[in-house]
């Protein structure tokens, strides 16, 4: 698909990669830009990028409420990015792990998966469309100093996977998005080189138009990949070595 026209809702809009692909798809000629966070207030200057063209709307997308009445608003949208996501970081045996476990899978799970349920019916609608759901690199290996994060970036992995086999006969495009450490605040606990936000914005708008299903967007991810396919356990044993001592 184009994005030059594409009318596009982006969670998470508000900071980092989600702030990145306003700006990528403002850049791009994408004539509406729907820029959701929980606080509509922190979206000020994400307007302010385009005033005519991004429209910011409130939502928490573990909020069932507030989805339907963001798609009853957007109901010509044919391109949704699933950016907005929570993590914490720490193993299983915090004492608070079980709760962080929780959030972690409600939003970055159970929130993507709701959105894509609201959504799929109006891209069907709008010629079939696409979906980005941005995933990470702990999608496909396991980060234990980001476990429980890591968990449900997993749960994601499969649910894009899963998605895109449904949505298939109705023409929706789905793109898992793969980044390794990104310089966002989330990405500042993570001991690795980091790559600007932009580069995933930008990677994964490239791969839209496309048709690429799966985007390896910087070094990190790509090699990552790579390694999976020569020695996915020695890749384990890798990142086990990241953990604090």
């Amino acid at each position: 698909m184009d994005i030059k026209n594409s009318v596009v809702l982006v969670t998470g809009a508000n900071r980092g990669i989600g702030e990145a692909f306003v700006k990528a798809l403002s850049d791009a000629g994408a004539s509406r830009i729907y820029a959701t966070a929980r606080n509509i207030d922190s979206l000020k200057e994400i307007v302010a990028i385009s005033s005519t063209s991004i429209i910011p709307l409130e939502l928490d997308i573990t909020n069932l409420e507030q989805i339907a009445q963001v798609a009853e608003l957007a109901q010509d949208v044919n391109l949704l990015i699933n950016n907005a996501g929570v993590g914490s970081g720490g193993g299983f045996f915090k004492s608070n792990s079980v709760e962080m476990a929780r959030w972690e899978m409600e939003t970055n799970y159970f929130g993507s998966l709701y959105m894509i349920r609201a959504f799929a019916p109006i891209l069907k609608q709008n010629g079939g469309g696409a979906i980005a759901n941005i995933l990470s690199i702990a999608s496909v290996i396991n980060m234990p100093m980001f476990g429980s994060y890591s968990a449900s970036k997993a749960a994601l992995h499969s649910l894009t996977q899963g998605v895109r086999a449904e949505l298939a006969a109705q023409g929706t495009l789905v793109v898992g998005v793969f980044p390794g450490p990104v310089d966002t605040d989330m990405g500042k606990q993570v001991p690795l080189d980091k790559v600007p936000p932009s580069q995933i914005a930008l990677s994964t708008l490239q791969a839209i138009e496309q048709g690429i299903e799966d985007v390896s967007p910087d070094a990190t991810s790509q090699q990552v990949f790579a390694s999976i396919q020569q020695d996915a356990k020695a890749l384990e044993k890798q990142f086990a070595t990241l953990l604090p001592q």
